[in-house]
């Protein structure tokens, strides 16, 4: 418990600080946006399901990956990192404390498509696994983001470009822009290998379209990354952390 109260305070602390972030509201807010609203221009041949489907698949993956991959640099950079280093908090704790900010930023900025779904009256067949897959993928998305700050860098600008490389390609891969159902069998191996893609298909199956999994398949593939992103992120940070100040 004295852990998981540090962690919150640290949930605190990041709020306050890093939510405004130009690179946060940029590559959480704008990029998505601005995506989208490149596809959908002209594409009247899918339906709206699809497309919401898409939308808020894709919110959740750049807020939640907008967060949490710029927090250890600037922390490093600031010369706050030791401070957090030599206070009584483990790594875990302290990953916890930078994911659980980051999840409550993507769910925040998730309730703008979700206010577009029932503005355009877009029905939301299956509530709980809608807001089920969105909170698990969060969480996955938010330890995708620790590992891409896990490399030994005090410049954010550094670790915004090698998440750039990850990020834009996994959206392209994942059924948002192009449906599962028209990839060839090599777009499909390539899909599966994505969490986006389980989310935006449980998304599509929660609106009443079309899903190219089984409903429990995306739900345990979301989790099963979740555990080894989390693994991943704490092994990398306690071997990086101390090499970082």
């Amino acid at each position: 418990m004295g852990q998981l109260n540090r962690s919150l305070t640290i949930v605190r602390k990041n709020m306050i600080i890093y939510y405004l972030k130009g690179p946060v509201i940029i590559f959480g807010i704008l990029i998505p946006a601005f995506f989208f609203l490149a596809f959908i221009t002209g594409r009247k041949d899918l339906p709206l399901s699809f497309l919401m489907a898409g939308l808020t698949s894709m919110t959740v993956f750049f807020t939640a990956t907008s967060v949490s991959p710029v927090i250890m640099p600037w922390e490093a950079q600031m010369n706050t990192l030791e401070r957090l280093i030599v206070s009584p908090v483990s790594t875990a704790a302290l990953l916890l404390g930078d994911v659980i900010s980051s999840v409550i930023f993507s769910l925040l900025i998730t309730l703008i498509p979700l206010a577009l779904i029932m503005t355009l009256r877009v029905t939301i067949t299956d509530i709980p696994i809608f807001f089920l897959s969105i909170l698990i993928a969060s969480i996955c998305f938010s330890c995708l983001g620790m590992v891409m700050a896990a490399p030994r860098t005090n410049i954010p600008s550094n670790i915004m470009m090698l998440a750039s490389l990850i990020k834009f390609p996994v959206v392209f891969i994942s059924g948002i822009f192009v449906p599962i159902e028209a990839m060839p069998p090599w777009g499909l191996l390539i899909a599966s290998i994505s969490p986006l893609t389980y989310l935006m298909d449980a998304v599509r199956y929660s609106l009443g379209g079309y899903h190219h999994y089984p409903l429990a398949m995306d739900i345990v593939m979301l989790l099963i990354f979740t555990i080894i992103l989390s693994v991943v992120a704490v092994r990398l940070h306690s071997m990086n952390i101390p090499r970082r100040i």
